[in-house]
């Protein structure tokens, strides 16, 4: 589930944003000694309307929920652990000394507002108008003001340059920084794709990182053979936001490689299955098709 409704010419905020802030939300009510990830402002972004029909329609609610796994099994875990996951790499990058933090597709994530020191750090959180104004809206109320640190850039990344507004708003190419593209890059073109990590290669500083989720190329163009597979790439396009990127199988550090990049970590189901489902958590299933990845600029 992507973070942000990109490469949908959208009039209304993201629902897909709130669905993740959904799952956020559910997470973070659990025991402390059993949530995976914590995100005490999810609930904010979570329409009144969906909030009271949760309460007053438990048993539908429920069953809406248990459907969606039903389709995707594990779905909710591996969002749970994406948070995790890369709010792990933020906290380690504050304290490798990273000095800007890009936000792509940011949606109603939390990082610049809930993890500590990055209020050191200069932030930009680029997102589409419709749902990023949504998020200043309720980021203004729930502090009062909005933080001095965070630049907000209001734009369609299939449709604009992200580049030329990012570099426009302030943005120091020579700087250590870390970009995040959570449950982006699936939306997006293959060309976008490459223009985004060409970016990145050739304007930041010496350090700098990249993170981000992704799925089999089987997935996207329909060959997966796997029931949840074809079930997950219905699902996205019938509400009209089709998966348009993959990365085959035991590729992605070539494939990276071959972009610019090094040190290539990648983080399989099974991988963040065993390091954040153990415990009272062993027995959650998580989506086999789901990956994360990090990687530095060589």
């Amino acid at each position: 589930m992507p973070e942000n409704n990109v490469g949908v010419n959208m009039k209304n905020p993201s629902k897909t944003a709130e669905t993740i802030a959904m799952v956020r939300m559910s997470e973070s009510k659990k025991p402390e000694d059993e949530r995976v990830c914590y995100d005490p402002y999810a609930i904010h972004f979570i329409s009144r309307e969906v909030l009271d029909f949760a309460v007053h329609n438990p048993k539908k609610y429920k069953a809406f929920v248990a459907r969606n796994e039903r389709l995707v099994p594990g779905a909710s875990n591996s969002i749970v652990a994406r948070v995790r996951f890369f709010d792990d790499i933020v906290n380690s990058s504050i304290n490798d000394g990273i000095e800007q933090l890009v936000i792509l597709g940011a949606g109603y994530d939390t990082r610049a507002y809930r993890i500590e020191g990055l209020d050191k750090v200069k932030v930009f959180e680029i997102d589409h108008p419709a749902t990023q104004s949504i998020k200043i809206e309720k980021i203004t109320e729930i502090f009062g003001s909005l933080p001095d640190y965070v630049t907000y850039i209001p734009m369609d990344i299939e449709l604009d340059k992200f580049s030329h507004q990012l570099l426009e708003s302030g943005y120091n190419k020579s700087l250590k920084t870390l970009f995040i593209m959570e449950g982006l890059l699936m939306y997006l073109s293959h060309e976008i794709v490459d223009e985004i990590l060409s970016f990145i290669v050739y304007n930041s500083g010496k350090g700098s990182a990249i993170i981000f989720d992704y799925i089999p190329l089987s997935v996207v163009d329909g060959t997966c053979k796997l029931e949840e597979g074809q079930n997950w790439r219905n699902g996205v396009m019938a509400v009209g936001e089709p998966f348009l990127f993959g990365i085959n199988n035991g590729e992605i550090q070539s494939f990276l490689v071959q972009r610019g990049f090094k040190n290539v970590r990648n983080i399989t189901s099974e991988d963040y299955k065993k390091a954040y489902f153990h415990g009272k958590n062993k027995d959650r299933t998580v989506n086999s098709l789901s990956s994360f990845v990090h990687a530095v600029i060589e």
